[in-house]
């Protein structure tokens, strides 16, 4: 254990994570299992940290209630002695002083801190992005907005964004019975995520659910009008002028990292809190998980920023030991999961290693049920199985292993995805 945590263990100063969400608190149950001195997490969100993607399903279709997402009962918090601090942000870090200060002139001393501040839903670029009846995805709270103003069923919502919270927004809004438009840039949904062929499964499957797929389209106002109760948004304006009316707008065009405490306290910031495998900055005493962090990878020899569930799952719990002084290097395979109407699937993989590589198919497409995997020189560098379950694990021990796999083995079904590990194990 490094001096400044023996300093923290004595009770000095304690360990401070910023962040409430999931990262936050996996670091820390980490470091409360490892740390007898004081714990503070500080939220800006009053509610306790919870778990963000049924807010795009389960949560926002009304299969699931409130308590169901949160990471912990409240009362946990308070069981393992570690202090909230909720409802206020981090505002000025002084890291000469190990020194932080809160939104309300509150300070505090820290011996380690740890950045777990995630990212905020970038903002629609163009007039009015704040138009009342314009919906944004990060927090319960906007799922709860959201879910109340989808249920009436019967509206037109437009969907701004075909990205994964664009499509999965889209079929709870069709499950509702509203009429729903999709609009997004590319020629098919998802194509930088999973490239065009798998996209364009995802855009048919949104079509055979009556979902209206605007594709190669680009957004350049919202416009609203004067409505009993005041102004309202309408309509969304393309680029060719078209205007497509508009009951309500959801905004699914990407997240930005919140670098703001990091860069005014000159931390090297890069499309993210840059960092090592270990999480740390260049302070050795400040170290940064999640969405925030854009994390050094073993595996493909720069720095990953990663904004999944599962990255702040693992990797806040790794950041929390790393805190403590725990050496090991953070080397996870990227994992996501998705569920949109009768399709539900997880992908494991590298995105910038599967992009230009060797598509290959394990069952059947037509009734998608199947695993593809992207194969580069030989290796499997990611896998994707759709209405398929209990692979998973398979698939990412393929990727780790770094073995060469024949494709045609591959797809050959006869053949059991464990068997061709086992000639390398």
């Amino acid at each position: 254990m490094s001096e400044a945590t023996q300093q923290g263990a004595a009770g000095d100063d304690p360990v401070v994570i910023v962040g409430g969400g999931l990262a936050g608190a996996r670091a820390a149950e980490a470091v409360r299992d490892g740390f007898g001195g004081r714990v503070v997490l500080v939220g800006e969100e009053v509610a306790a940290p919870y778990i963000r993607p049924p807010l795009s399903k389960e949560y926002l279709a009304g299969r699931a209630d409130r308590e169901s997402v949160d990471v912990h009962p409240l009362a946990w918090y308070a069981e393992q002695e570690i202090e909230r601090i909720a409802g206020h942000r981090a505002a000025v870090l002084d890291r000469g002083a190990h020194r932080l200060t809160l939104d309300d002139g509150r300070s505090l001393r820290y011996s380690r801190l740890l950045l777990a501040t995630g990212a905020s839903p970038r903002p629609f670029p163009g007039p009015g992005a704040s138009l009342p009846g314009v919906h944004y995805l990060r927090s319960v709270d906007d799922s709860s907005k959201l879910r109340t103003a989808l249920a009436e069923g019967g509206r037109r919502v437009v969907i701004v964004g075909s990205g994964w919270i664009g499509l999965e927004v889209a079929a709870t809004a069709k499950g509702y019975g509203n009429d729903v438009i999709v609009l997004g840039r590319g020629p098919v949904p998802l194509e930088s995520a999973i490239g065009a062929e798998l996209g364009g499964m995802f855009d048919l499957l949104h079509r055979d659910h009556g979902v209206h797929m605007g594709n190669n389209t680009t957004v350049v106002e919202l416009e609203g009008e004067i409505r009993s109760g005041g102004t309202r948004v309408t309509g969304v304006r393309l680029s060719d002028r078209t205007l497509v009316r508009a009951d309500l707008v959801v905004v699914g065009i990407g997240a930005t990292p919140n670098t703001q405490l990091a860069l005014g306290s000159g931390l090297e910031v890069d499309d993210g809190i840059a960092v090592s495998a270990t999480f740390a900055t260049s302070d050795p005493d400040v170290f940064a998980v999640g969405d925030v962090a854009n994390v050094h990878h073993p595996r493909l020899g720069h720095r990953l920023r990663v904004e999944h569930w599962a990255n702040a799952d693992t990797a806040g719990a790794a950041a929390g030991r790393a805190v403590l002084g725990d050496t090991t290097e953070y080397d996870a395979i990227p994992y996501f999961y998705t569920d949109q109407f009768d399709l539900s699937m997880e992908y494991s993989g590298f995105g910038e290693l599967a992009a230009g590589a060797e598509l290959v198919f394990r069952g059947d497409r037509s009734t998608r049920e199947f695993v593809a995997f992207w194969l580069r020189d030989g290796h499997v560098v990611a896998g994707m199985n759709v209405n398929v379950w209990d692979v998973n694990e398979t698939v990412q021990r393929l990727i780790r292993s770094g073995m060469r796999v024949d494709a045609k083995r591959l797809a050959d079904e006869s053949i059991a995805l464990e068997d061709l590990l086992v000639a390398s194990e």
